[in-house]
């Protein structure tokens, strides 16, 4: 073996010695680099032989187009190999020629192995041999990526250590990044390859030839490596922005692979697949999330790394700098070469941070919008116990608060571990420096880590309460304005107003506590450094360590460099905190029970079962209990094409038994089975915001004849006629400008469109007018007898009051003749019609037959139909005479719609496109902040303490700086001085956190006033055309960014750009010289800065009017949850939610890829400011600077980069969470309503006396752009008469209604009520003298105490009496809890007539002399009815009564009678007057009504 190293090593020792290992000019370590190229090289050979193709002649390489990295990969590494060949080669012709022979082999025949093996693995890589498959391709990356790093650390160690640089380490050192490419190659050679495959998910909506476009449209998905790493792709986004005021189609989407679709079903794939593995395993869903984006995580670890790398560099170069000042030099022109390095290294930092943060970023937005689907999909399968838990509220605060605070999580995750690896590196750093003393550094980390833990664990206790008083808050004021019309009727605003207060109050108080903890670890971390230097320092004093400017200044490089990843440490915590939090309440939403729809519909069946129902031995729980069963015993055959009614008195299960059938109440015992497809028309009609013709097509394809007969069949010609745009006119949310009428026909008309088996219908005819019903019941039987009965009927579809049973036949017969239905209905009239009749009481069947059998065979439903004999009046129109019928054919009123065509303008349509600010608005947002509660002097008093502490801190290195190698400074005192300067300046700092808080907490508490104030003084106009999604995520994630982000991002942002400044000024003082570079620099910078900020704002704008859009959706999903799963459109409404998503995320996305692009130019910029500077101190004569200062500057210098990054970060977030404030001013300055309380014009306290009502020449439209709704009414209510108001759906009964309330203000005319002119005084005196039963009955989340008496004005003695008067009583008594029993959001606990009954009894205990119904008995059977009616007669019979009524019956009792059509008063009289009255609307009504009760008496 002697012989073999004497001549392989020649006259060298060797050693196998660890030291001679790492040595790179060793012979032991040239011999093992040897062996691995000559392993590499016969690998690649035994590959290519092994795979050698048949036909070479077709070339080695494959068809795929080269990309511009594979092509700078080959040249560079190409020209690697060439230039190890010819070193090879020359020091083998050296060899020859000066000793004749070859020997010593080590270094020409490793330099000809090392060519060898970077020019094949080159060639492999690059050009993409089709022999070597991509395993191979990865294994000879990673091992050459891996040899090469531990060559390029001993050869920088080697140079460091011994200041000796040859050409061998220099190539040694250069195949690092050599490597780093061919690792990418094949990578993005991966990339590629899965880009050409076919996509691994198909769309939802099967649109997958879209994709194409999409990636098309996608500018990150188009760009090349260099690109990728320069931003370079964002250019013609960030030209676009600075040309015009970017729209959302100038957004370009995200990739394929970013997209909501594609990360939810990735997601749902690994769940389900890890489920697969281990049903038993609880379904770990962050692991999920991690194992989605593990890939993605590790790159942007690598960055993370190489960044930490580079980063720790600069200590060791500024180490050198100042022996070089010192006149040390290693080798001639070594200063030149480290102000190169410094250059360099800085550029490495930029790149790999940048995309550390941008790759970080991108995995948080597909982890928030996959949370934002899995979100959404859960509540379309949330079961009815578990939405209990989860109100709608709660839902929304888990999308717009939740989802982003984890979304923003991963962003910060590398930075747990980062900041830990920084610091052991700089401890090393450290060690060399100032050897012992850095253990001194060491227990003060440790020591600050463990006070932080305490404070991290009362964090995550106070974020938890935080979280829960958010949500109690959000769901008590999505409930008020989701109420709001019910509020203002009955002036419970104030009331209301205040319990949000209340609720608000706790919520400040949990904020304060999370916003001081904050505060404390901010104090904590960021006065640490001064705490360790202190230590550290004193240790050198006690060991007798020289200091001295190299070891000095490397122990503050060090430190200032770790300052801030150390002063992120509570932001961290922070985050990780608020994530855990909103993780473990999104798991808990996730993992909730869901409805179990199984087995319910069977989907394969024979024709002959389609539209069958069968129910056996059946008991039902809403509370999936069977002890407590809603429905018990329910039998139920239901034969294809039946129609059967549901009747019974309030609360008997009708509603519930529909809900069965659909499978929304759990099935506790026997069975059931459905055959077909559903359509359901729910009891309050839900309509989407969007056109009428959208609400109506409901996702099916458009059919123009089905479509007209459809709208004809549902009675909607006339009121498309009224419309501005016809079936184009654009619904405002839950139809806030159609009647409830015009909601339920158009209900009626999505669902006679979907052509269904089984039709459900919930009492939707409670809420239309007589000559409505009459049309839409037609469509629903095919019974002969009674289509003769209706050929007279038809005749009048135009006439302005029909009868009620003429038109609803129209529906049913025709429309759904050979149909399965089920309808619950109050009105008896319909009953004969139906094959069979089922009667309910108290959750059970009680008998089912033919309407005639029934009435033979059971008393209770004799009872039920006495009582609308009674109700319909008889005996007052026995004497009515029939007469002359007008005579419009169904045929003409086809034409009407066919005619007419409709312009689908956008112009005047209610719902508004949101507002956003344009442009830059300078200072405004911020001053709009500071100015609330005097934040401003908070924040100019943290502001100076700041520039305190930063000056403080530039006064401990100057003096360091001045005194270090000053002999006349004894050590103690240059310690004792740099300390007591350090701890002064951090007083400072705990003044600046504590005052951040209170200025948070000042601005938060008046900025929520001022919006409550502005939202509940709104006008109605405001409600009805903003819908209730951008309202919401104003009070929710706005919020709560002005709460958690706006006061701490402001502190940052001031604390970052005041140390960036100083670091800028320390450089230009030291060498003033370097300003002539770093002016151009500045001016190009705030030029850049000017071009940046015109693309970025509007893109920040963006997401905050997007994010409305999401959260509106959603909005309006929670609420038509039943009708949506009713219709089989989960899917359809899902797919419409990842688009939103989608939407809201490109332009996040490329707002803070734009971040990245503004950043990484300026960290350029910074870098060749430095490279100029410590060029300037190579250049100038030695003596010029002293090595101290020169240690400062190059210290500051070195932080430039990160200060300057710290500084455009904290920058760019609040200028992103400033939107917030903005977006909140926007509703903090609604136009209000007229004042409350005009104190010098209250009415008297007995205020109305009488109850006269005067009406003159009124005149109403909704918006000052907007045609008159009621055209010059004039009338008079004379004192304690009973008055009903009827007229057609949409004619302006309601309107008249609210302008009685002053929810509407009159455009002309007065209304004058007791002499007062109701215009005259404040809006809380005149509603809450007012009675009102609204037409939506509106139930609030309590108890039945607070919901009947909200402003505990009663005694419960009070409220009892009330209870038995509106048959409540028993209800009430059978709750445990009694008068505290709950009431659920929305009351969906109670019935929809319970609801009705409340509405009554608050209307009981009031007692005002002026009582409105609008429409109050329309969900009640007809003996509750009965009751009522006789109660109101009773308890107000000296009040005025103003009845709106759909039902004749209603109105047949009343003084007089108002007939509107067209918002003007057609007739006005006592009933008995107009009836005589020859060519009378009302008269006509009530004969018609008269012959259809006669022919159902007959039947």
């Amino acid at each position: 073996m002697e012989g073999f190293w004497s001549m392989f090593c020649g006259e060298e020792t060797c050693s196998y010695d660890f030291k001679f290992l790492v040595d790179p000019s060793s012979c032991i370590n040239h011999f093992l680099i040897s062996c691995f190229d000559v392993l590499l090289l016969l690998m690649l050979l035994f590959i290519m032989i092994k795979k050698l193709p048949s036909k070479p002649l077709h070339g080695l390489t494959g068809s795929r187009r080269l990309s511009k990295l594979h092509l700078v990969s080959a040249i560079a590494n190409g020209a690697l190999g060439l230039v190890h060949l010819c070193l090879g080669i020359w020091v083998l012709v050296e060899n020859l020629r000066k000793t004749n022979t070859s020997l010593p082999l080590d270094l020409w025949l490793l330099e000809f192995f090392q060519g060898l093996t970077w020019l094949s693995v080159s060639i492999a890589i690059n050009l993409g041999l089709k022999q070597l498959q991509r395993p191979w391709l990865r294994m000879f990356s990673v091992l050459i990526f891996l040899v090469s790093g531990i060559s390029c650390a001993f050869s920088l160690f080697y140079v460091i250590g011994s200041k000796d640089l040859s050409l061998k380490v220099a190539l040694d050192i250069l195949s690092f990044p050599g490597a780093i490419l061919l690792l990418l190659c094949t990578y993005k050679c991966r990339e590629t390859d899965m880009e050409l495959d076919e996509s691994l998910y198909t769309p939802l909506n099967g649109e997958s030839n879209k994709i194409g476009s999409i990636n098309n449209d996608a500018l990150y998905g188009r760009a090349g490596f260099f690109s990728t790493m320069s931003f370079w792709w964002m250019n013609p986004l960030m030209k676009r922005g600075k040309e015009k005021t970017l729209q959302e189609e100038d957004i370009p989407k995200l990739r394929e692979q970013d997209q909501a679709e594609s990360c939810y079903l990735l997601f749902l794939d690994h769940l389900n697949r890890k489920k697969q593995n281990d049903p038993s395993l609880q379904s770990s869903i962050l692991w999920t999330i991690v194992l989605c984006h593990r890939r993605e995580i590790l790159i942007s670890g690598f960055f993370a790394l190489l960044k930490v790398i580079a980063i720790s560099v600069g200590p060791l170069l500024l180490n050198s700098f100042i022996l070089v000042a010192e006149g040390n030099e290693s080798f001639k022109y070594e200063g030149f070469v480290l102000a190169i390095s410094l250059f360099f290294t800085k550029v490495i930092e930029s790149l790999s941070q940048r995309q550390w943060y941008f790759r970080a970023r991108l995995i948080g937005v597909k982890v928030k919008s996959l949370l934002t689907a899995a979100i959404y999909k859960k509540q379309l399968r949330l079961s009815n116990s578990a939405r209990l838990n989860h109100s709608g509220g709660e839902i929304m605060n888990y999308v717009t608060v939740d989802a982003y605070r984890i979304g923003e999580f991963p962003y910060w995750f590398h930075q747990t571990w980062t900041t830990s690896v920084q610091l052991c590196i700089s401890l090393v750093i450290l060690f060399r420096a100032v050897g012992l003393a850095t253990i001194a550094s060491l227990v003060v980390i440790v020591f600050t880590v463990l006070c932080n833990t305490p404070l991290a664990k009362l964090q995550h206790k106070f974020q938890s309460k935080l979280m829960v008083a958010q949500d109690e808050r959000l769901k008590a004021t999505s409930e008020a304005l989701l109420n709001m019309k019910v509020l203002k009727l009955y002036a419970w605003e104030t009331n209301f107003k205040d319990s949000i207060e209340r609720l608000r109050n706790v919520e400040l108080k949990w904020l304060s506590a999370v916003l001081l903890r904050k505060a404390y670890n901010t104090f904590l971390f960021w006065s640490s450094p001064v705490l360790v230097s202190a230590a550290s320092f004193g240790a050198c004093y006690f060991l007798n360590v020289p200091l001295h400017a190299n070891n000095v200044f490397t122990f503050v490089a060090t430190l200032r460099l770790v300052q801030d990843p150390i002063r992120t440490i509570p932001d961290v915590i922070g985050v990780v905190i608020q994530a855990r939090v909103a993780f473990a309440r999104l798991v808990k939403f996730l993992e909730a029970s869901e409805l179990q729809n199984a087995n319910v519909k069977k989907k394969s069946f024979s024709d002959n079962m389609r539209g069958s129902i069968s129910i056996k031995a059946a008991d039902f729980s809403w509370e999936d209990n069977a002890s407590k069963p809603t429905l018990r015993n329910i039998n139920l055959e239901v034969r294809p094409g039946k129609k059967l009614a549901i009747c019974g008195e309030v609360g008997s299960g009708k509603s519930t038994l529909l809900a069965a059938i659909l499978r929304e109440v759990p099935n506790t015992q026997g069975t059931i089975e459905v055959y077909g497809k559903f359509a359901y028309v729910s009891q309050t009609a839900w309509i989407q915001t969007g056109t009428i013709r959208d609400n109506i097509l409901f996702g099916s394809a458009m059919d123009t004849q089905k479509y007209r007969e459809t709208l004809h069949r549902s009675s909607l010609i006339k009121d498309l006629e009224l419309f501005p745009h016809g079936d184009l006119t654009e619904i405002g949310e839950r139809g806030v400008n159609l009647s409830g009428g015009q909601k339920q026909r158009i209900q009626l008309a999505r669902a006679l469109y979907q052509n269904a088996d089984i039709y459900l219908l919930d009492d939707p005819f409670s809420a239309v007018d007589a000559h409505t019903a009459t049309n839409l019941f037609n469509v629903m039987t095919n019974s002969f007898c009674y289509i003769l009965h209706l050929i007279s009927l038809v005749l009048f579809t135009f006439s302005l009051l029909k009868d009620l049973f003429g038109t609803l036949q129209e529906y049913i017969m025709q429309g759904l003749a050979g149909k399965t239905v089920l309808l619950v209905t109050h009105q008896v009239d319909f009953l004969p019609a139906f094959d069979s009749v089922l009667l309910m009481s108290d959750g059970e069947i009680l008998q089912a037959a033919p309407y005639h059998d029934l009435l033979a065979s059971s008393q209770e439903f004799q009872d039920l139909v006495s009582a609308h004999k009674e109700t319909a009046g008889s005996d007052r129109l026995m004497d009515v005479t029939s007469s002359q019928r007008n005579s419009n054919s169904a045929v003409e009123i086809r034409k009407t719609y066919v005619e007419k065509q409709f312009d689908a303008s956008k112009g005047d349509q209610l719902i508004k496109e949101e507002e956003r600010e344009k442009g830059n608005q300078g200072f405004r947002p911020y001053l709009q902040y500071l100015n609330q509660n005097k934040g401003y002097v908070y924040f100019s008093v943290a502001v100076i303490s700041q520039i305190t502490f930063v000056i403080g801190q530039i006064s401990q290195n100057s003096w360091m700086a001045a005194n270090v190698d000053n002999p006349h400074v004894s050590t103690l005192k240059l310690i004792l001085v740099y300390l007591l300067i350090g701890f002064t300046s951090t007083l400072f700092l705990l003044v600046r956190s504590l005052l951040t808080v209170a200025m948070g907490l000042q601005s938060s508490k008046s900025l929520f006033l001022q919006l409550l104030n502005s939202l509940f003084r709104a006008p109605m106009a405001f409600y009805d055309s903003t819908p209730l999604g951008r309202i919401l995520s104003r009070v929710s994630g706005d919020l709560s960014i002005v709460d958690l982000d706006v006061p701490f991002g402001l502190l940052f942002a001031v604390a970052a750009t005041s140390n960036c400044y100083a670091n800028l000024t320390v450089l230009a003082v030291v060498t003033w010289q370097v300003l002539f570079v770093s002016i151009p620099m500045i001016i190009f910078a705030i030029r850049l800065q000017r071009y940046y900020f015109a693309t970025a704002k509007e893109l920040m704008r963006l997401n905050g009017t997007t994010k409305s859009y999401v959260a509106n959706h959603l909005a309006e999903s929670v609420a038509g949850a039943v009708t949506i799963r009713a219709f089989e459109e989960e899917d359809r409404f899902f797919a419409k939610n990842l688009h939103l998503i989608d939407v809201n995320a490109s332009p996040f996305f490329h707002t803070f890829a734009a971040n990245e692009w503004f950043i990484q130019r300026l960290e350029t910029v910074s870098a060749v400011v430095l490279a100029s500077a410590a060029l300037c101190m190579v250049v100038l004569p030695s003596g010029t600077f002293t090595s101290g200062f020169i240690g400062m500057a190059l210290s500051y210098g070195l932080t430039l980069n990160a200060s300057l990054v710290f500084s455009i970060q904290n920058q760019c977030n609040i200028e992103n969470y400033i939107i917030s404030v903005e977006r909140l001013n926007q509703y903090m300055h609604i136009p209000s309503e007229a004042p409350e309380i005009i104190e010098g014009n209250r009415p008297p306290t007995n205020w109305p006396l009488e109850g006269k009502v005067e009406i003159h020449d009124l005149q109403i439209r909704y918006r000052p752009d907007a045609p008159l709704v009621l055209r010059g009414i004039t009338c008079t209510f004379e004192g304690g008469h009973k008055i009903g108001i009827v007229g057609r759906t949409g004619s302006g009964k309601s309107t008249l209604i609210g302008a009685l309330f002053r929810l509407v203000e009159p455009a002309g005319g007065e209304i004058i009520v007791d002499g007062i002119n109701i215009s005259s005084i404040g809006l809380h005196d005149l509603r809450s003298r007012f009675g009102i039963i609204p037409q939506d009955p509106t139930l609030f989340n309590g108890t039945v105490r607070y919901n009947m008496d909200p402003l505990s004005q009663y005694t419960d003695q009070e409220i009892w009496e009330v209870l038995a008067k509106c048959q409540l009583r028993e209800a009430v008594q059978e709750k445990e809890e009694g008068l505290d029993s709950s009431v659920v959001e929305a009351g969906a606990n109670w019935s929809m007539g319970q609801r009705q009954l409340f509405c009554l009894g608050r209307a009981l205990l009031r007692r005002s002399q002026i009582l409105v119904l609008d429409e109050a008995t329309a969900s009640i059977d007809n003996a509750t009815d009965l009751i009522l009616q006789k109660t109101i007669r009773t308890e107000f019979a000296d009040c005025t009564v103003i009845t709106v009524a759909h039902r004749i019956p209603t109105v047949m009792d009343c003084t007089k009678v108002l007939a509107i059509s067209d918002g003007k008063l057609v007739e006005y009289d006592e009933p008995m007057n107009l009836m005589k009255r020859e060519g009378s609307l009302f008269g006509q009504l009530v004969k018609e009504y008269w012959s259809h009760f006669q022919s159902a008496e007959s039947h």
